[in-house]
């Protein structure tokens, strides 16, 4: 576990060491070369997280005065419970600092701004193939065997 990491807001200056973060994190979930997001959506997704008017947020880590992880999360409501609740919709440690502790501190900054703007639960999804990363959820959260269905609308 790193005890120099720090969590943080994400700020405007960050965005030349956020970029390679969400590229590798788009990566990962196979979403590069040909099937790259489109970069509009990346310019709207940067621009979300400085509009007050927007649910979506964005934490980063930083060791030694570099970005080594992000978190990007939402508050939306629910039809289960009167206070809303945060997905945390990306998660991501750059590789070469991966096993360091800085996903489990980034979920628990993410726990903390959930729970200050009132919150009730914190959830997330993963692919069944991310090995490394449901074995830190499995120890921080609770799987409750629900299964995503997702279908585009053209």
């Amino acid at each position: 576990m790193t005890g120099s990491c720090h969590i943080r807001a994400i700020e405007r200056d960050d965005y030349p060491q956020w970029r390679p973060l969400w590229d590798g994190y788009n990566a990962f979930y196979g979403r590069s070369g040909p099937t790259a997001l489109p970069e509009p959506i990346t310019a709207a997704t940067w621009e979300r997280f400085f509009d007050p008017a927007e649910p979506v947020h964005a934490l980063v880590a930083e060791e030694a005065g570099r970005l080594a992880g992000l978190a990007h999360y939402l508050y939306h409501r629910s039809t289960t419970r009167l206070r809303e609740v945060c997905y945390l919709q990306d998660l991501y440690t750059a590789e070469h600092l991966r096993g360091r502790g800085i996903g489990r501190q980034l979920i628990r900054g993410v726990y903390e701004a959930a729970r200050a703007a009132g919150s009730s639960r914190v959830y997330w999804q993963t692919q069944v193939t991310n090995q490394a990363g449901r074995a830190l959820y499995d120890k921080v959260a609770e799987h409750r065997g629900f299964i995503v269905y997702a279908h585009e609308l053209q």
